[in-house]
């Protein structure tokens, strides 16, 4: 069923009013999906702008794609993106030591892993909510959240008080949602890594367009992508963490030197040719929580079941459980139904990726002469056998139109 605006009928749930905290992926994606069930939904990010420091880039895998398709956004999306043909691993002296082709992504998975800018992401998905009718606000910190007998209240920082069915906290890895509603909830753990990123126009660098090159460098760790237009796309990994969180921009550039200065020499002239250094940002990771919801407020995304950048499915998860929440809402008889639903069927997929990208993560850290000669020789052998877990990530498939669970 319809009403005269086009958007499907009201979920079983009896939700007529939502509360969405954060402005990401996630937040946006379910504004998108709750406006397909013709709920009345409002986007609230505590930033004063959605041109703020949001991060640098990020990869978006085909499962996460398939979501954007059903939203009808693939093509606005890959317009402010790149296709990934593939990743080359080197070692600190520029030698290939394994390669990830994803140039057939297109026939096995129906899409090819996409690199984007992380704001870019974040402004075509509140553009699409906005578009359909989403409230979408800025400058809206949420501090405290009450709940009241068929209601869920949300206070904001100014005083405004704003009430609905069900609040959704999709505001990350350090949710305030999470905070208020599981004060008990374990904290994120840091994975040991500290990361630096920005984009810079280098044409001697030796890289191939469309293509990634991770490096093992002896001290830290260093990925850049070759974006169409020429510009180089790249992070930096290492533990470092107070080197790199120095209040002065250049000092944090100079120890990101130093700590390639024993590398191929076009890494240390990408961080030259850099403008604006974006970060440093901790890498923290949430293993596992007890539960992921409460009365009328239930979390998602990072706020959840955050992951490190290690696996490249972070903000794919966000996009599948925008699909798979929606859904259950739509069939479950009682909000905090569909919020079970949620959980149990999300819980296993997230968790086994998250514990996934940890190890990825953990294999980024230097390695001694022995370790990096049998690294050297082993990567090929690690990158089939971790072949299948991306082919069933990457596989995966949430139809809109299939039950909840």
């Amino acid at each position: 069923m319809t009403n005269s605006n086009g958007l499907a009928g009201a979920p079983r749930s009896r939700v007529r009013r939502a509360l969405v905290v954060g402005g990401g992926v996630a937040g946006p994606t379910l504004a998108l999906f709750l406006r397909r069930l013709g709920v009345a939904t409002t986007v609230l990010e505590a930033r004063t702008s959605e041109r703020g420091d949001v991060g640098a880039f990020l990869g978006l895998a085909p499962n996460g794609l398939q979501v954007l398709a059903e939203l009808g956004l693939a093509g606005a999306i890959a317009a402010r993106g790149a296709a990934c043909q593939g990743m080359r691993f080197e070692n600190a002296r520029g030698r290939c030591i394994g390669v990830i082709d994803h140039r057939d992504h297109v026939q096995r998975y129906g899409a090819q892993m996409m690199m984007i800018r992380r704001a870019a992401l974040h402004t075509a998905l509140i553009e699409a909510a906005a578009g359909r009718a989403a409230e979408c606000r800025f400058g809206a910190r949420v501090v405290a959240l009450d709940e009241r007998p068929g209601e869920v209240v949300a206070r904001l920082d100014s005083g405004e008080e704003l009430a609905a069915d069900v609040l959704f906290g999709c505001d990350g890895v350090r949710s305030q949602v999470r905070a208020l509603t599981l004060p008990d909830a374990p904290a994120p753990a840091y994975t040991g890594l500290c990361d630096v990123g920005g984009f810079a126009r280098c044409p001697q660098a030796p890289l191939e367009p469309g293509w990634t090159v991770m490096t093992f460098g002896r001290r830290a760790f260093f990925g850049a992508f070759a974006a169409p237009g020429g510009e180089v796309w790249w992070f930096h990994n290492n533990g470092a963490r107070a080197a790199m969180q120095a209040p002065d921009p250049e000092q944090r550039r100079a120890s990101i030197l130093a700590l390639h200065r024993d590398d191929s020499p076009w890494i240390a002239d990408v961080v030259r040719a850099t403008p604006t250094l974006l970060g440093p940002w901790a890498l923290h990771d949430i293993m596992t929580m007890p539960r992921w919801h409460a009365g009328r407020v239930c979390l998602l995304g990072d706020a959840a079941h955050a992951t490190s950048p290690s696996a490249g499915q972070g903000a794919s998860l966000a996009l599948e459980d925008a699909l798979v929440l929606s859904r259950c809402l739509r069939d479950a008889d009682a909000p905090q139904e569909a919020f079970a639903r949620f959980e149990a069927e999300r819980r296993g997929r997230v968790e086994a990726i998250v514990r996934q990208a940890r190890k990825n993560g953990d294999g980024k850290a230097p390695a001694g002469p022995v370790a990096a000669w049998f690294r050297d020789r082993m990567l090929p052998l690690f990158l089939r056998l971790g072949a299948k877990a991306q082919a069933e990530a990457f596989a995966h498939r949430i139809e809109w139109a299939a039950p909840g669970a």
